[in-house]
């Protein structure tokens, strides 16, 4: 009647030939749930706006992002890819379809068993590895290799599973993670008949140099979804790209994986998903400080997403080793699939080109680190001894990181299109200063430009650094103070990261000068606090907070990893739980000697 039924849209979804490139914005009616108006874009072809449902000819080429939803804004979030073409005329009243609403929170399924994979687009667009065999060799000419899970072995247990990963984006009800068959699936020890297990080839520069064939060494790609989110299982076993090591992760750098790509996602941050988490007895060695003293820990997996997993490092190998016809196809592909949402996203984790996200999503968590006082030369990582992925750096090696993305593109362009590379690579700097002042002007509150935008975030920050003042709670509790005790240096004690800032010599300039920017009115100065505590969170992933978790969860107590993923979904709105657990509070000394590696 209004668009393509529901099975028909699935069809669409399958079949790359009818995905179109072309974005229209999509404004969210509030009073459906985020999955109510996925199922009904799939089922009439349709979008929401003003009370209104407006039938359109239209592709959905992915689920619509459930945050976007959530706020009810327009929808363009490189985690969402609704792709839109929009030629239709013509509305219909919401409450025409209020009764077919009420029963889509009756379609989530409740038997994993039956639950299944889309047909897997990249088998048909790429060659495979030839050989079928798992060991570890170099694999030319192909970007992935048919390789299945390692199964865990011994005492598997579901540590935690995402509710709002198994509703909104894979259509299951969240019960379903507590079967037999489901903890079977995500430790690989089981899969279903729709799954077509790949590792990804790809190649990469870490710490600066080239490193050659990185690919999957320890994760598994089960299979692409309906709404094309591509599910991903690591620290599942050896494949022939593990190189030397074991194909397995351990407890440790899984609950930070699990944790921080659902935190990320709940700050507003394009980022992986992770679905689950599952612990067992397994043994695996580590040196976790590379000095020399291995340790037996156990192994874990987790089930994690994205709309893509390739990085610029798939496209580096190809062009190294010289397999052009392959560059191209694959270029040709992302182009296809991928490029409108790609120039709208930065914020990737693990800053090598191997892990760099060719859809800037936050992928790979492995040695991160969220800042605590603030240190522009702050390294979480052990292994980054010259400290080149330095907060402060991150500019830098993300320039250098794109130069490695436009080199391997080399072989594809012609004189007019290298020069044009350069061209749009030089304007790097400016615009990431650009847009690190407006993010910072908004986190400060400040609606508009002034000329002392730009001296009032630098002057902070230089606080900030000579204070060691904490950075996530200074400018938190900046939009917790009203402006006229600020400018009064009436600081309160639960204040804490602002009253450190108040030790600087320039806290009264900068305070008056801060203020200023502001009419005095009580009605502003609300709206300046509503404004700041919208976008500055109150809780994040503090290496503290992850290791208590961590603890537990070795000790097979899962109660603490629970109630943090609880937290850190409202990552901005106070909880009496989170205030409870001390998570808004100084970090504690002990926090200082927490160390992370690559070792994981």
């Amino acid at each position: 009647m209004y668009g393509k039924p529901r099975n028909e849209a699935k069809a669409s979804l399958e079949s790359s030939y009818f995905l179109h490139r072309i974005f229209t914005p999509v404004t969210v009616f509030s009073t459906f749930t985020p999955r109510q108006i996925v199922v009904l874009c799939f089922k009439y072809s349709v979008y929401v706006k003003d009370k209104k449902i407006t039938p359109l000819n239209w592709r959905i080429r992915s689920l619509l992002h459930a945050e976007d939803l959530r706020r009810n804004t327009h929808v363009f979030q490189s985690g969402a890819k609704g792709c839109l073409e929009q030629t239709g005329h013509g509305t219909m009243e919401c409450s025409q379809l209020e009764n077919e609403m009420a029963s889509l929170n009756h379609s989530l399924l409740r038997e994993f068993e039956k639950w299944r994979f889309a047909k897997l687009k990249l088998l048909k667009q790429f060659p495979v590895d030839k050989e079928i065999k798992n060991f570890v060799r170099l694999v030319p000419n192909a970007l992935f290799s048919k390789v299945l899970p390692s199964p865990l072995n011994s005492h598997v247990k579901l540590a935690i599973a995402s509710s709002e990963v198994l509703t909104e984006i894979l259509d299951l009800y969240p019960d379903i993670a507590e079967s037999e068959f489901f903890v079977a699936f995500v430790s690989g020890n089981t899969f279903l008949d729709s799954s077509e297990p790949l590792a990804h080839r790809y190649g990469g520069h870490q710490f600066g140099s080239w490193s050659g064939q990185l690919g999957d060494g320890r994760a598994h790609l089960l299979g692409e979804y309906v709404n094309q989110w591509e599910l991903q299982l690591k620290g599942s076993g050896l494949t022939p790209y593990s190189r030397r090591g074991d194909g397995r992760a351990v407890i440790r750098s899984s609950v930070r994986e699990f944790l921080a790509s659902e935190a990320m996602y709940h700050l507003g941050i394009p980022t992986s998903r992770a679905a689950s988490l599952v612990v067992s007895d397994d043994p695996v060695w580590r040196d976790q400080f590379y000095d020399g003293n291995p340790k037996k820990e156990r192994a874990a997996v987790v089930l994690r997403l994205a709309p893509s997993w390739f990085r610029i490092g798939s496209l580096e190998i190809l062009t190294k080793n010289g397999e052009i016809s392959l560059l191209r196809q694959l270029t040709d592909f992302i182009i296809d699939q991928y490029f409108p949402q790609t120039a709208k996203h930065a914020g990737p984790s693990v800053m090598n080109t191997d892990n760099f996200s060719i859809l800037s999503l936050t992928i790979d968590y492995g040695p991160f680190g969220f800042l605590d006082h603030y240190d522009p030369n702050f390294v979480p990582n052990t292994s980054d001894d010259e400290g080149m992925y330095a907060i402060g750096n991150q500019a830098t090696i993300g320039h250098f990181n794109l130069n490695k993305l436009r080199e391997a593109l080399l072989p594809l362009l012609n004189a007019d299109g290298v020069a044009r590379t350069k061209t749009i690579l030089a304007q790097y700097s400016e615009m990431y200063s650009k847009e690190l002042m407006n993010l910072f002007r908004a986190k400060l509150g400040l609606e508009e430009k002034s000329e002392v935008t730009e001296y009032l975030v630098a002057m902070l920050l230089k606080m900030m650094e000579d204070t060691k003042s904490d950075f996530t709670m200074t400018f938190r509790q900046l939009g917790e103070i009203s402006l006229e005790e600020l400018n009064k240096g009436n600081i309160p004690e639960e204040l804490w990261a602002l009253a450190d800032v108040k030790q600087s010599i320039h806290f009264s300039e900068w305070t008056k000068l801060y203020t200023a920017q502001f009419s005095l009115l009580l009605e502003t100065d609300l709206k300046r606090r509503e404004r700041m505590n919208a976008i500055n969170p109150r809780y994040i992933l503090r290496n503290w907070m992850a290791q208590k978790v961590i603890e537990d969860v070795e000790n097979n107590h899962f109660d603490s990893i629970k109630k943090l993923h609880r937290i850190l979904q409202k990552p901005f709105t106070k909880q009496n739980e989170a205030e409870e657990l001390g998570y808004s509070e100084r970090p504690p000394l002990w926090a200082k000697q927490l160390r992370v590696s690559c070792s994981s």
